[in-house]
């Protein structure tokens, strides 16, 4: 059973097995370049944007959690793995990764962390060649993909 929450953004997991919505807007934006960003993500860094804990509800499924630190745990969805959450344990803030909202652009980071480990090659790249997705599935000779991704926002 879905739980009803307050009108404020909204995002969830890749297969759809979580979702979740913030009462709030989110504070605190940021990019996070620290090495164990780079580890739970699998890229070059993470970005989150927080509110507080009475201020996000789980609308669908469950997160589950990875102690990544002493100090904090990561919430991700068990069946596709796609990062959701930061949480500072005695905290009573949550973030969650803008990636994993409905539509990132509503939350622009202001800051950076753990810039000691930004990769050298971020700026750069940024800088390269840009190609939209539906021209490189061209040019690999794709006419169609079966996306099995849960669509942003529910119908």
């Amino acid at each position: 059973m879905a739980i009803e929450a307050a009108a404020g953004l909204t995002g969830g997991c890749q297969c759809g097995a979580v979702r979740y919505r913030l009462k709030a807007e989110p504070t605190g934006v940021n990019v996070c370049h620290c090495r164990m960003c780079q580890k739970a993500s699998g890229g070059p860094f993470m970005t989150f944007g927080g509110v507080r804990m009475a201020e996000f509800v789980v609308t669908r499924g469950s997160i589950s959690t990875f102690k990544s630190s002493d100090i904090a745990e990561r919430g991700f969805c068990a069946q596709c793995g796609t990062p959701l959450t930061y949480r500072g344990f005695g905290a009573d803030r949550v973030s969650v990764t803008l990636g994993s909202l409905d539509d990132p652009n509503e939350a622009e980071p202001t800051g950076q962390l753990g810039v000691e480990s930004r990769v050298r090659w971020l700026l750069r790249s940024l800088g390269a060649p840009e190609t939209r997705t539906e021209h490189w599935l061209a040019r690999k000779k794709i006419a169609a993909i079966d996306n099995r991704q849960h669509p942003d926002h529910e119908a």
